[in-house]
C-alpha cells in the first residue's frame, strides 16, 4: 500500500503541470494559431490588420454611400482593417464586429480601441491627481473600474497609460501622467498596467493597455505640444525609459509611439527607440500602433517626402499598426512588390497584433464584450462610483493650513462658496473624458450642501471661460468681466469663513494645451485679492490639471487645498477633505514653481560645477539674479490635519549589495493621519553625473496620535545603480546618501558606503 500510493503521488506530481508550465503552454498554443492564420492570408489581408480606422458612420444606421466612409466601410468588409478607435457602446460594437467576422474571407475580429484615460462613464481623477494619492493599489483599483465599465461598452483597448516623464508644468498633458520622477512612475505605470489588464486578458471585465508615447514626449521643448525633444543619452536611460521599461515588464500588451522626433528622427520612424531598444533588448512581443495621424507626420517633420515613404520608414522603424494616416493600407503592398520593403518585417507586425486578439479571446468569442445587459447593469454602478471616490480623496493635497483654519467647523459657520468652478458638473471631469456626459460630476456646492449644520452662500465671482465650451475647441478665458465682483465681495463680508474654487478649466489641460503663464487663468487672481481685503478668513480650492504659480496665494491665504480635477465624485471628494471627514494624505507628484521662468523645475536635477553662493553679493554661480533657486512647493509635498516626527534613522548592511534603511516615524498631533514616508538616495561620486537626491522608496504610513511605527526600506543594485550614456546598467562602489522624510527635502540623513 505504501508503495502503491508513493507511486500514485509521483505520477500525481508528474502530471500536475505549474502555472509558468501552462503559460508556456498557452503561449505556444496561441503561437501555432497565429502562424496557421498568417499562412492563409494574402499580402493585402495582413496589411489590413496593420491598418486602424477612427469610427466614421453610425454603424447601426444605414450603409455609407459614397466618399471616404464608403471606402472604409468596404475595406472592412475586405478584410482590410484590423483595429477601429472611437466606436464605443455595445450595439455599435457588435455592429461593427459582425461586418469584420461574417462577412469577411477570413472572419478575422477587429480590436476596439478607446482613449480611456481615467475612466469610461465613472470618472476618476486626472492620472496626475491620482499619482498625488501615492497610493498603487487606489491607482490599481481606478484601472480596473475603468477597464470593467469600458470592457462593458464593448471596447477591449485603451491608449493608456501615459508613462511619459515630464518637468514642464507648460505642457497640457503633464494632467495625463504621473509627474516628474521615473522611480515613481515606474510603480504607477506597473500599477496602472495591472489594473487594465488584470490576471487575464481573456476575461471580459479587462482591456488590453497600452504605454505611451515611446519615446521622450514629455520632454518637448518649450512644453510645447508636438515639438522637438533634444535629450542627452543619461536622461533618456535614466529619466525616460524607466516607467516604458517597467510596463514592459509588467506583461503591457501594446506600446503607442510619439508625435515627436528623437535625435532627428520621428518616433514613428525611430528604429532605435521600437526595434533596437523595445522589441530588441526589451524582448517586448506585443505590438506597436502609432499615434493618430503620426505617420503622415512624417511629411511635415520632413523626413519622408511623401505618404509611401512614410510608410517604409514606419514598418522599417517598427511601428506595427497604423493610426488613421492610411499609409500602411495605401502604399504598403506596392512597397513589398516593388521590393522596398521585405514581407517578413510585414509578417512580424501581423504576428504581433494577432497574438494579442487571441490573447483577448476574441477568436473564441468576437462578440464576448457585447452585452446589453451587462453594460447596463455595470455603467455608472455605486460600486464604481464607491472606487473613483475613494481615490479622489486620496488624490487632493493640503498645501497650507495656517492656524488650522481646517477643517471647517460642521455647524453654526456662515460660509461663503466663490467660483464660477464650484458649481461646475463638467470641468471636474477633466479633458480626457471622452465617453462621459456633461454634467455628470457632483459639483463642490452640492458636495458642501450634503452637511447640513452651516449656512452656505454661493456667489459666482467671475467666469473662467466664456462662451461655449465645446471639446475640442480652444476655449475662450475671461480676462475682462469683473461685474459679479460686488457681489463675492458682499458675501464675503458677511461670512465666518470664504471656500473659494479657482483654477483651470478642466479643458485648459490635455492634449494641445500648452500655456506660457502658469497664474490663475483670467481675472481669477484679482477676485482673489479682492476677497481677501473683504474677509482673510480664506480657504482657497485650486481646480488645475499642472502646477500653477501661485505666490500670492502662498503668501496670504491661510488654507490652500490643491484638488486637481478629481472627476464623477469631485465634490464629494472635496467636501469631505474640507470638513475633516478625510485627512489629506496626498503629496505633489510634480514641483510647484513661483513662475513660469523657473521651467522646467524638478527636485532631482544635478548639482553643477557652481550649486551654492560664493559669498555674500558674489555673481558668478548658478542662480537668478530675481527669485531663489527654490520651488514653490516641492516635489513630495503635502501636509495632513496632523503632524509627523521623523526619528532614529539606521542603514544596516545585510550583504555586499543590499542594505536596510530603517526609521521611526511618530503622530504627533491630535487625529489619526497618513503619511507617505519617502526615502532619496544620494550616488555622491560616480563616473556620470548622479542627482543632488532621487527618490528609490515610499511607504504609506496610517497612525494614530503618539502612535509611532517602525519603517524599513530595502537598498539593492536596482536602486543604488544607473544607466550609463551607452545604456548599460551600473552598479559603482562608493558613497551615498540616504534622505528620509515628508518631501524630497527631507534632512533627517545617513551614510553608508558599498564596496
Amino acid at each position: 500500500m505504501i508503495a502503491l500510493v508513493s507511486c500514485l503521488d509521483a505520477n500525481a506530481t508528474e502530471v500536475a503541470p505549474s502555472k509558468d508550465t501552462l503559460k508556456t503552454k498557452e503561449v505556444d498554443s496561441i503561437d501555432i494559431k497565429v502562424n496557421s492564420l498568417l499562412s492563409k492570408m494574402t499580402l493585402e489581408e495582413k496589411i489590413g490588420q496593420m491598418n486602424q480606422y477612427n469610427g466614421f458612420w453610425d454603424v447601426t444606421g444605414p450603409v455609407p454611400k459614397g466618399g471616404d466612409a464608403a471606402k472604409k466601410y468596404e475595406h472592412i468588409k475586405k478584410g482590410w482593417v484590423g483595429s477601429m478607435l472611437n466606436v464605443r457602446g455595445v450595439k455599435e460594437v457588435r455592429a461593427v464586429q459582425k461586418i469584420a467576422v461574417e462577412e469577411t474571407r477570413l472572419g478575422i475580429p477587429l480590436i476596439i480601441g478607446f482613449d480611456v484615460i481615467h475612466g469610461y462613464k465613472t470618472i476618476s481623477p486626472i492620472p496626475l491627481a491620482e499619482a498625488a494619492s501615492w497610493d498603487l493599489e487606489a491607482m490599481k483599483l481606478s484601472a480596473q473600474v475603468a477597464a470593467e465599465e469600458a470592457a462593458a461598452a464593448g471596447i477591449n483597448w485603451t491608449f493608456a497609460p501615459m508613462v511619459d516623464i515630464s518637468r514642464d508644468a507648460r505642457w497640457g498633458r503633464v494632467m495625463e501622467g504621473a509627474g516628474e520622477d521615473p522611480y515613481l512612475g515606474s510603480k504607477i505605470a506597473i500599477a496602472r498596467v495591472q489594473g487594465f489588464q488584470g490576471d487575464d486578458l481573456a476575461s471580459s471585465k479587462t482591456i488590453v493597455a497600452c504605454a505611451k508615447h515611446f519615446a521622450g514626449y514629455g520632454f518637448a521643448e518649450a512644453g510645447r505640444d508636438y515639438n522637438t525633444v533634444d535629450v542627452g543619452t543619461s536622461t533618456l536611460y535614466n529619466i525616460i525609459f524607466p516607467p516604458f521599461k517597467a510596463s514592459s515588464e509588467a506583461g503591457v500588451r501594446t506600446f503607442m509611439n510619439s508625435f515627436n522626433e528623437l535625435n532627428g528622427v520621428p518616433a514613428t520612424g525611430n528604429s532605435f527607440l521600437q526595434r533596437e531598444i523595445l522589441k530588441g533588448e526589451w524582448n517586448f512581443n506585443g505590438f506597436v500602433v502609432s499615434d493618430w495621424g503620426s505617420m503622415a507626420e512624417m511629411i511635415a517633420h520632413r523626413q519622408a517626402k511623401d505618404l509611401q515613404q512614410a510608410a517604409e520608414l514606419s514598418i522599417k522603424g517598427g511601428s506595427d499598426m497604423d493610426m488613421e494616416s492610411y499609409g500602411y493600407v495605401k502604399e504598403l503592398a506596392g512597397l513589398v512588390k516593388s521590393g522596398k520593403v521585405d514581407e517578413t518585417l510585414i509578417d512580424d507586425a501581423v504576428k504581433r497584433i494577432l497574438r494579442v486578439k487571441f490573447e483577448l479571446g476574441l477568436f473564441d468569442d468576437p462578440y464576448k464584450y457585447c452585452n446589453e445587459e451587462t453594460e447596463k447593469e455595470v455603467t455608472g454602478s455605486k460600486r464604481f462610483n464607491d472606487a473613483v471616490l475613494d481615490v479622489a480623496k486620496k488624490s487632493i493635497v493640503l498645501l497650507k493650513n495656517q492656524n488650522n483654519l481646517l477643517p471647517l467647523k460642521k455647524s453654526g459657520q456662515k460660509i461663503a462658496l466663490i467660483g464660477a468652478l464650484a458649481t461646475d458638473k463638467t470641468s471636474p471631469l477633466g479633458s480626457w473624458r471622452i465617453g462621459a456626459d456633461d454634467n455628470t460630476a457632483v459639483s463642490v456646492l452640492e458636495g458642501m450642501k450634503a452637511y447640513q449644520g452651516n449656512s452656505v452662500t454661493y456667489v459666482k465671482g467671475a467666469d473662467v471661460v466664456t462662451g461655449e465650451v465645446l471639446f475640442p475647441k480652444e476655449l475662450t478665458i475671461n480676462t475682462t468681466d469683473k461685474s459679479g465682483f460686488e457681489a463675492a465681495v458682499l458675501a464675503a463680508k458677511k461670512a465666518d469663513v470664504v471656500v473659494m474654487v479657482l483654477g483651470e478649466h478642466g479643458l485648459q489641460t490635455g492634449e494641445g494645451r500648452s500655456r506660457t503663464d502658469l497664474n490663475l487663468p483670467g481675472v481669477q487672481q484679482e477676485l482673489l485679492e479682492a476677497v481677501y481685503k473683504a474677509n482673510k478668513n480664506i480657504v482657497l480650492v485650486l481646480n488645475n490639471g499642472r502646477p500653477l504659480t501661485i505666490n500670492w496665494a502662498d503668501a496670504n491665504i491661510p488654507a490652500i487645498v490643491e484638488a486637481w480635477h478629481l472627476g464623477t465624485q469631485s465634490g464629494n471628494a472635496i467636501a469631505q477633505v474640507l470638513y475633516g471627514d478625510y485627512n489629506p494624505s496626498g503629496k505633489l507628484p510634480m514641483t510647484f514653481p513661483k513662475n513660469v521662468g523657473q521651467v522646467p523645475i524638478y527636485y532631482n536635477h544635478k548639482s553643477t560645477g557652481r550649486p551654492n553662493l560664493p559669498a555674500p553679493g558674489e555673481v558668478f554661480w548658478s542662480h537668478y539674479s530675481d527669485v531663489s533657486n527654490e520651488p514653490l512647493y516641492p516635489f513630495g509635498y503635502g501636509l495632513s490635519y496632523t503632524t509627523f516626527s521623523y526619528k532614529n534613522l539606521k542603514v544596516s548592511k545585510l550583504s555586499n549589495t543590499m542594505f536596510e534603511v530603517s526609521v521611526d516615524i511618530t503622530n504627533t498631533g491630535k487625529v489619526k493621519g497618513k503619511e507617505v514616508a519617502q526615502l532619496y538616495v544620494r550616488d555622491e561620486v560616480a563616473s556620470v553625473t548622479r542627482p543632488v537626491r532621487e527618490l528609490k522608496g515610499f511607504v504609506l504610513v496610517e497612525l494614530n496620535p503618539n502612535e509611532t511605527k517602525n519603517v524599513t526600506f530595502k537598498l539593492t543594485e536596482e536602486e543604488l545603480g544607473f544607466y550609463s550614456n551607452q545604456g548599460v546598467f551600473m552598479v559603482e562602489p562608493g558613497d551615498f546618501s540616504v534622505f528620509v522624510g515628508g518631501d524630497s527635502n527631507a534632512t533627517l540623513t545617513s551614510k553608508f558606503e558599498l564596496n
